[in-house]
């Protein structure tokens, strides 16, 4: 059975990595000329939306790494 503070402890881990991915995408949209989020939906670019989703993944499992310790 899952304590509660194995729980919050998750819960806490789980929001830190999601907050560390977003600035990492917003890192990612200032490295790359123009609107990254434009060009990708208005624009319909599926190469730099190839290049999102694979900077999404390589960064998701570090911070996985990261957290699992």
């Amino acid at each position: 059975m899952l304590s509660i503070t194995t729980l919050l402890a998750t819960v806490i881990y789980a929001v830190i990595g999601i907050v560390v991915l977003l600035l990492a995408f917003v890192v990612v949209d200032l490295l790359t000329p123009g609107k990254m989020w434009n060009e990708i939906i208005e624009q319909r670019n599926q190469a730099l939306a190839t290049l999102a989703a694979g900077a999404a993944i390589g960064i998701s499992v570090i911070i996985a790494a990261a957290v699992h310790g």
